[in-house]
């Protein structure tokens, strides 16, 4: 197969999985047959495409070829006539509009999937991940890890909200503004993690950025629905604020740096900017809510590319006020940190010290810095012990280098 053939397919289906399984979804009510076609579609692409050449619209091509993919399962499956029927009429209907004058785009329904993986007749339990899959087309393995499951037990539970999703006909609408609110938590909480997995391909891997892009639009689109809802208007400040500084996080050798040791002017101005005006925009509304106060956060640290500090003070008030309204664990050990910078490492040591020993034990970030402020500190021996941790349970090659040079520091230090 012609390489130019297999980049096409893989740079479509990455770019745009996402919408497709969308529309597909949102026409035949049943997320696994969606989810079957385009597979058999992007089988077919590698085919034809090496064979023919790669078509001038391959988003287009897929989409067609998964569409009649889609009715052909229909027809061999037990589906009531009249089904197929509807599901017949809404393809051909859209495949019509976008053949008129040449029309190439068709609807984004990704934001009504969203509603749809978070809907309350699915597990709770399961909406960030089956959102994660679904709509962004993610592996159950990789989501298995970020939720400290085994691949096989996260694939299950991903199969059983995709049937329930079509077996109680739940509908792919957005809500009625009323109801808006009271789906929003798991809808926001989705689209953050999304954009937490992009922002950990700290390692180059074209897919991860791909993903943080994805969940900014998704933000984007939740604006558009809700531009009233400040905690929405957080979460897109605190997705931009992050996105500000992703070629900060390495050197001109591709070394990892942390935020603290970042240049601020490869932060992004105008992206920047723009964060600060959704969270001035947000907090008018008078409902502080936890997006909204890491956006804060962030924000604070962004203010050093015109201060040339970092106010630990404001950052020590913002977490506290974070840690009453979702006192997660990353919460409660980025405090740990800012405390033992903002006074002295020993109090940032005692609040790490609170923390169930159950909850740590292969939580990365929690040795990282209970490492740096042993360090800060002077316990260098300790300090290197926590950075072994630390080293081993990193996944990320940058990341792991740059904690064996603090590892190394530290035993230096240890050693004369």
């Amino acid at each position: 197969m012609p390489p130019d053939a297999g980049r096409a397919a893989e740079q479509v289906a990455r770019q745009s999985y996402g919408r497709l399984i969308a529309f597909l979804a949102a026409r035949s009510r049943d997320v696994p047959a969606a989810e079957d076609a385009l597979s058999e579609a992007l089988a077919s692409a590698l085919r034809v495409w090496a064979e023919r050449g790669i078509p001038a619209n391959p988003e287009a091509w897929l989409l067609v070829a998964a569409r009649r993919n889609l009715m052909q399962a229909a027809r061999h499956r037990t589906v009531e006539a009249n089904a197929q029927t509807t599901i017949s009429l809404a393809l051909e209907e859209a495949e019509a509009r976008m053949n008129e004058a040449g029309n190439s785009v068709f609807p984004d329904e990704r934001l009504k999937l969203l509603f749809a993986c978070t809907h309350p007749a699915i597990d709770s339990s399961v909406h960030t991940a089956l959102m994660l899959q679904a709509i962004l087309g993610i592996e159950a393995r990789t989501i298995a890890r970020a939720f400290v499951v085994s691949a096989e037990a996260m694939s299950q539970r991903l199969v059983r909200a995709k049937v329930k999703i079509r077996d109680a006909g739940i509908p792919f609408t957005i809500p009625p503004r009323p109801a808006l609110p009271g789906r929003l938590a798991a809808v926001l909480s989705a689209v953050y993690a999304a954009y937490g997995l992009g922002w950990d391909g700290l390692d180059g891997e074209e897919a991860h950025h791909s993903l943080a892009g994805e969940a900014i639009w998704l933000g984007r689109a939740l604006l558009t629905v809700l531009p009233d809802e400040p905690e929405s208007i957080g979460l897109l400040s605190l997705m931009l604020h992050c996105e500000a500084r992703r070629s900060a996080r390495r050197d001109g050798n591709g070394r990892y740096m942390p935020l603290d040791e970042q240049d601020p002017a490869g932060w992004d101005a105008t992206m920047i900017a723009e964060a600060d005006a959704l969270l001035r925009k947000a907090g008018s509304f008078n409902r502080f809510g936890p997006y909204q106060c890491q956006a804060a956060i962030q924000s604070v640290h962004a203010a050093r590319r015109l201060s040339g500090v970092t106010d630990w003070q404001a950052l020590t008030t913002l977490y506290a006020a974070l840690l009453t309204m979702k006192p997660t664990l990353g919460a409660r050990v980025a405090q740990a940190a800012v405390i033992g910078r903002a006074s002295r490492p020993a109090e940032g040591l005692t609040l790490l010290d609170r923390i169930d020993p159950r909850a740590i034990a292969a939580y990365q970030p929690y040795w990282a810095v209970r490492a740096f402020l042993l360090a800060r500190a002077g316990d260098d021996a300790a300090a290197a012990d926590a950075y072994m941790t630390a080293v081993g349970l990193s996944d990320s090659p940058s990341v792991r280098a740059f904690l064996v040079d603090r590892l190394a520091e530290a035993r230096r230090t240890t050693s004369g």
